[in-house]
C-alpha cells in the first residue's frame, strides 16, 4: 500500500460558542493544503470572539437512506405508501441497532416504482452504515407484509448521498445547524476593514445574485465547502460529504443599530464521532480536544456539538472571505503573501 501524504494540519481559534449542545471556547483543527485558510478562518475567529461569540442551534437531526421497490402498478405503490407504519418498521430497525431509530419516511411514485426516504436518529455515528443496515430491514419487512411488491435497490439516489439535490436543502440530511453572530460597527472597520453596509450588499450580490446566475441550487454562500472539507479531515469524517455538506446560505443584514448581523445555515453537515475513520491517533487526539469523545450516557451529544463546533467554523471563514472580497486587491495580496 502507498502511503499518502500528511496533510498539514493547525488549530484555529479560541472560537467562543454558545451552543444548544455546549457552550465555551474551542480550538478547532483545520487540515488543508490551502495555507490561506488558517489566517482567514482565524480572524473570523478573533473578531467573532471580541464581539461576544457565535450562537448555535441543531435544527434537525437525520441521515437518510433511501430504497426502490416495485409494485404491479400506480395504484398498488400508493396503497402501500399510504398504508406504511411507522412503529411496525421501527421494530425491523431495533433488530439491527441500539441506537437507530426511524424517524419519518417520504415516499414518491413514477410509475409502479415505489421511492422511500427514510429519516434515521444515529446517535453518535454518521450512519452511513448503520442506515443502510437498517434499510435492509425495513426493505424484509416490507416485502413481507406486501407480496406484491419486489426489490429494486438499497439505494435509490433520493437519499441524496454525496449529491447536490433540493430535497437535502429542504428536509435537511445529517445535522441541520443555524449559526449567528452580530458584530457591532466598530469591530468591522477595525478588524476586517469594512462595513456592515458593504458585507450586506455583497452577500446580496456576489452569493445571492451571483448564484442564481450560475444556477446553484439552494446555495447562497462564498466557500462553505473549504471549512467543511478541512475539519472533516481533521475529525475522520467521510470527506466526499462536503458535496452536500457545502449547500447552504448565508445571510447578512444590518441591524437597527448599525451593526452587522451575519449567519450561515448548514442543512446537510454529516459528520460523527464514532465510527469508520475514528479510530486513527491523530482522530482521537482531536476529537478529544474538541470534548467530542463519544458519551454512552447520552447518545447523539457529542455528534451534534461536533456539527455546531463545525458551523461556528464555517461561519469564521465565511465572515473573513467575505470582508477581504469587498476590497479590492485584498484577496489577491492575501494568497500571494502566504501562498509563494
Amino acid at each position: 500500500m502507498t502511503n499518502t501524504t500528511n496533510i498539514p494540519t493547525k488549530t484555529i481559534g479560541p472560537v467562543l460558542i454558545y451552543g444548544g449542545v455546549w457552550q465555551g471556547e474551542v480550538q478547532v483543527p483545520m487540515a488543508t493544503f490551502e495555507t490561506t485558510l488558517w489566517p482567514s478562518t482565524q480572524r473570523g475567529a478573533k473578531v467573532t470572539h471580541l464581539a461576544g461569540g457565535i450562537h448555535t442551534q441543531v435544527i434537525k437531526n437525520c441521515m437518510t437512506r433511501s430504497v426502490l421497490l416495485y409494485a404491479p402498478s400506480a395504484k398498488a405503490a400508493v396503497k402501500v405508501a399510504q398504508a406504511l407504519d411507522i412503529q411496525v418498521l421501527q421494530q425491523a430497525v431495533a433488530s439491527t441497532s441500539r441506537f437507530c431509530r426511524l424517524q419519518s419516511i417520504h415516499s414518491e411514485i413514477l410509475g409502479h416504482n415505489l421511492y422511500l426516504r427514510l429519516s434515521f436518529f444515529t446517535g453518535d455515528a454518521a450512519g452511513h452504515n448503520m442506515t443502510t443496515k437498517a434499510a435492509d430491514a425495513i426493505i424484509k419487512s416490507i416485502l413481507a407484509q406486501y407480496p406484491e411488491l419486489s426489490y429494486g435497490s438499497i439505494s435509490a439516489n433520493f437519499c441524496v448521498d454525496k449529491k447536490v439535490s433540493v430535497i437535502n436543502g429542504i428536509l435537511g440530511r445529517g445535522k441541520s445547524v443555524v449559526a449567528e453572530a452580530t458584530l457591532p460597527r466598530t469591530l468591522c472597520e477595525k478588524h476586517l476593514r469594512t462595513t456592515p453596509e458593504l458585507l450586506a450588499a455583497l452577500n446580496t450580490n456576489k452569493n445571492l445574485m451571483g448564484g442564481l446566475l450560475a444556477g446553484s441550487v439552494r446555495s447562497a454562500n462564498a466557500h462553505y465547502a473549504n471549512m467543511l472539507l478541512a475539519t472533516y479531515l481533521a475529525t475522520g469524517q467521510d470527506a466526499a460529504n462536503i458535496v452536500e455538506g457545502s449547500q447552504g446560505i448565508t445571510q447578512v443584514e444590518v441591524t437597527s443599530s448599525g451593526d452587522c448581523y451575519f449567519s450561515v445555515n448548514l442543512p446537510n453537515i454529516i459528520v460523527g464521532t464514532i465510527g469508520n475513520g475514528k479510530q486513527h491517533e491523530s482522530i482521537q487526539e482531536n476529537l478529544q480536544n474538541l470534548a467530542c469523545l463519544p458519551d454512552s450516557a447520552n447518545p447523539g451529544a457529542s455528534s451534534e456539538r461536533l456539527a455546531e463546533i463545525i458551523a461556528a467554523t464555517v461561519l469564521c471563514g465565511e465572515l473573513s472571505l467575505m470582508a477581504a472580497q469587498t476590497n479590492q486587491e485584498e484577496l489577491t495580496r492575501s494568497h500571494m503573501a502566504f501562498e509563494r
